[in-house]
């Protein structure tokens, strides 16, 4: 059954901006409301209301243009900017004498600060620090001296629209490093899973070529060797490598893309039993329950090509006289597959040796293909008693359950 590619955007900033969003839309409500509240102090009441009608308007205009980064753009900053800094200069000429001796609010009141908090989401702490920079000269000029109210509004919009700006700029460098991480964990099991496909039939095939060609000699020799190169070369390109960066984890404004390649989600679950039958013969003894050992399709697979894999071993290593055994077990929490030979066994460090040498037959054929599928492999080996390795997926994994039987 086909897999299906899904595409996840991660993006820490994205609420920031739903939350920007509303920030501006009830401060210009609330600016509104602080002048309608004290209309009668102002001396020039229609200054601050043609001021009010057109703050209101590009307030609600230009919502879509603070729903996201790429929307954000550098010019309609400076306008927002500049919409922020008109309304602060003409307090005076609206405001009533009275007003400013007692330090009332500016015409555009806490709305300011939102102009401010977009440069930091769009820019960081230095495009916020520039912005609030601004902001304060604006408010001392309004004012016409260095109160110690304006210095603690000034501050206060300053630390915090460069606090913010900081941990976007953090934000972001997080973002770029996960995705980087997702792509390199998605491009490493993809390699492996190859890896174990080329394992179970090319390397094998050139494996066998070699060793027939050094035994019918001539000609033959030669193209057994040439073989046995390109086999050495395969296997170092298999176990090695790292994973290139790509444009999917340099960080877009719209945060990190990742690819998410997952099974489907109807997949219908199928029994186990029949996948393993064809191993079954003069050599190989199968033992299962009688009833349906059900996976999931994908779970099943892998466990199966497991299993073939440690049978490859056996007639590999333990030689053409070896017999093995495949026992299937349907627990209450997990299906277990043990696959036991009589040959000589595996001497100690020899499995580190040959995953060194680029031999990854167990490491990934096995150990990668349960380890793919929540799953593990214990592999048991005493020189002169055979090998036994044990597969087992937890039944978590498939969440199907069929109906326990013992082994026949």
């Amino acid at each position: 059954m086909a897999k299906r590619e899904r595409v996840m955007r991660m993006s820490v900033e994205q609420p920031l901006w739903r939350a920007l969003t509303g920030y501006r839309v009830l401060t210009m409500l609330y600016a509104i409301g602080l002048f309608v509240s004290a209309y009668e102090k102002f001396a020039r009441p229609w200054v601050a209301i043609g001021y009010f009608v057109v703050l209101a308007g590009w307030t609600l205009a230009t919502l879509p243009k603070v729903a996201n980064a790429a929307s954000c753009t550098k010019r309609f900053l400076v306008l927002d900017l500049a919409v922020a800094l008109t309304g602060i200069l003409l307090t005076p000429l609206a405001d009533a004498r009275q007003q400013l001796v007692g330090e009332g609010p500016t015409l555009p009141s806490i709305w300011t600060a939102g102009a401010v908090l977009a440069y930091a989401i769009k820019g960081g702490w230095r495009w916020a620090a520039c912005a609030s920079a601004l902001v304060g000269a604006a408010n001392i000029v309004q004012r016409g001296e260095l109160t110690q109210s304006t210095v603690h509004n000034v501050l206060l919009v300053c630390i915090a629209s460069i606090a913010i700006g900081y941990v976007v700029e953090v934000a972001r460098a997080s973002e770029r490093t996960l995705a980087r991480a997702l792509e390199i964990e998605a491009a490493t099991r993809e390699r492996e899973r190859l890896a174990r496909d080329i394992h179970d039939s090319v390397l094998q095939v050139l494996a066998m070529v070699q060793r027939r060609g050094s035994a019918i000699g001539g000609e033959a020799a030669e193209l057994g060797r040439l073989a046995g190169e390109q086999e050495v070369a395969l296997r170092t390109l298999v176990a090695g490598g790292l994973v290139p960066a790509s444009r999917a984890s340099e960080g877009a404004a719209e945060g990190a893309v990742v690819r998410a390649v997952e099974e489907p989600d109807d997949a219908t679950p199928c029994d186990l039993r029949p996948l393993l039958a064809p191993h079954a013969g003069s050599k190989v003894t199968l033992s299962e329950p009688g009833a349906p050992v059900l996976l999931a399709p994908a779970a099943g697979k892998e466990l199966a090509a497991a299993v073939s894999a440690a049978l490859d071993n056996v007639r590999k290593h333990a030689g053409a006289a070896a017999h093995a055994w495949i026992l299937v077990e349907d627990e209450p929490d997990a299906v277990i597959v043990t696959v036991r030979d009589d040959g000589p066994g595996i001497p100690e460090g020899r499995l580190a040796q040959a995953e060194g040498e680029g031999r990854m037959g167990v490491a990934l054929s096995i150990r990668g293909r349960l380890r793919d599928i929540g799953g593990s492999a214990e592999l048991i080996s005493v020189p002169g008693q055979g090998t036994e390795v044990e597969l087992r997926v937890p039944r978590a994994t498939h969440g199907t359950r069929g109906k326990a039987g013992k082994a026949r």
